[in-house]
């Protein structure tokens, strides 16, 4: 437990225990603060109840309502997103109801945060960098520092890859060719450049904000791991018939990739020496299905749809290989229950699953182009499957790594040294993104695996 206990005032207007994706791991993130500190938390009206119901460990609950604006975004986000949440134009649209949310929270906390009540703001949602906070320029002069992350999003668009063009031309993705904009925005620059510490989640986030190096931080993605969701679930083993069982985990858009995961592992598959589940939905189900036909693989390839949490985490039990070649993915909550359950990831050299994935653990393959990721791919589930022994070594040292690194507790920990170094009360943590792992700085056995001729 750190050494000293803060009065944090925590901004997280869609942090809900109740919901999914982003709005969840802001609950678990902030109430992991909450078991160190004295944590108040900022929200909008609207999740106060749910919450409360889940009965978290916070010093208090402040909840802002915005009528008129609550109203429009819960009909835009029903009527005209359509609840997709990855939609680019959705982060966009959600400026103003920013905006005011934060001018609001000021106002209604001013006082209190004048006279002291507090040691530290953190702005823990959203975790994208283009929406500006006004609490930076209403601290700018104190009387308390303004901390703000972890911050991702903003990775380009890798070219080679049809997916990726696919994904572009669907709805509410045009918006990232203005993403350069929002340093435009009313408060965008007071944001970084009065904020005493900057948490990036992602090492793309950490060289875009190089300029702000001296108070930059990197903590690997938005997500954790909640340990009692471990307790009790041990690996199951395998089938006798000797298969590799390959799982793929998320939504079935262009940009997961999940067709290059199935072209990839096709061989072992018709050779019988694979089993292969896809867990999610999406627009790309019907196309994935045709193509197990094409491919000649359709029985060895189940389509399980989506499941909730805790079977999620059963299917991570029973795989030996998490393959997650998606072309684009800011965090990576699948790597890290994959990792806590046993299943070794194998996943594109990009984004989060880049930063959180080393040789020691699994296997990440650069992004070339569509032919050689699914060369190399292959090439690497073909090595696991004949090398138990290998597979058996980065299960075991993927779920320490996962239980010792990646837990709630040990992100709480991490954040906790920032906000400590941001109010004076500790050093300042060497937190720094880790270097791209060269071919010469591999395993060896990746080395080999990765270099075998791809023609």
């Amino acid at each position: 437990m750190p050494t000293t206990q803060l009065r944090i005032l925590l901004l997280a207007p869609e942090c809900n225990p109740d919901s999914i994706s982003t709005p969840s791991i802001a609950y678990a993130h902030a109430n992991a603060l909450a078991r160190f500190h004295r944590v108040t938390l900022v929200v909008r009206a609207v999740h106060e109840q749910s919450i409360r119901r889940a009965g978290g460990d916070f010093h208090g609950i402040e909840a802002i309502r915005l009528p008129w604006l609550d109203g429009l975004y819960s009909w835009a986000l029903r009527r005209i997103f359509k609840y997709d949440y990855g939609r680019q134009s959705l982060t966009a649209a959600t400026y103003p109801l920013q905006v005011v949310f934060e001018c609001r929270a000021w106002r209604h906390l001013r006082r209190r945060i004048q006279s002291r009540e507090f040691d530290v703001v953190l702005r823990l949602l959203p975790i994208v960098s283009v929406l500006p906070s006004p609490f930076a320029y209403f601290l700018r002069n104190g009387p308390i520092p303004f901390v703000i992350g972890p911050l991702n999003g903003g990775l380009p668009w890798p070219q080679g890859f049809p997916q990726l063009e696919k994904q572009r031309q669907q709805a509410g993705y045009w918006v990232s060719n203005l993403r350069g904009l929002y340093r435009y925005l009313p408060f965008a620059r007071a944001t970084y450049a009065k904020a005493t510490a900057i948490i990036a989640g992602s090492s793309h986030t950490y060289s875009e904000f190089a300029a702000y190096g001296e108070k930059l931080f990197f903590v690997p993605g938005e997500n954790g791991i909640d340990p009692a969701l471990l307790n009790g679930r041990a690996r199951v083993d395998g089938p006798r018939d000797g298969r590799l069982r390959l799982v793929f985990v998320g939504r079935l858009i262009p940009l997961k990739a999940c067709d290059l995961a199935l072209r990839a592992a096709a061989d072992l598959l018709r050779a019988g020496h694979a089993q292969f589940t896809v867990v999610g939905d999406g627009p790309e189900r019907d196309n994935l299905r045709e193509l197990t036909k094409s491919l000649g693989v359709s029985d060895a390839v189940t389509f399980a749809g989506w499941l909730a949490s805790s079977d999620v985490l059963s299917q991570f039990q029973h795989a030996d290989v998490l393959v997650f070649p998606s072309l684009r993915e800011f965090g990576g909550t699948v790597i890290f229950e994959a990792l806590s359950m046993g299943a070794v990831p194998v996943v594109a050299d990009f984004g989060g699953p880049g930063d959180i994935v080393n040789p020691e653990i699994g296997y990440k393959i650069p992004l070339v182009n569509e032919s050689d990721l699914i060369l190399k791919l292959s090439a690497v589930l073909k090595h696991l499957a004949g090398d138990r022994n290998h597979l058996e070594m980065l299960r075991r040292q993927g779920m320490a790594y996962a239980r010792e690194q990646l837990t709630w507790e040990g992100k709480a920990r991490t954040v906790s040294s920032v906000l400590l170094w941001a109010t004076k009360g500790g050093s300042k943590p060497n937190l720094q993104p880790p270097k791209r792992v060269t071919t010469s700085q591999a395993s060896a056995v990746e080395n080999q695996v990765l270099q075998q001729p791809t023609n």
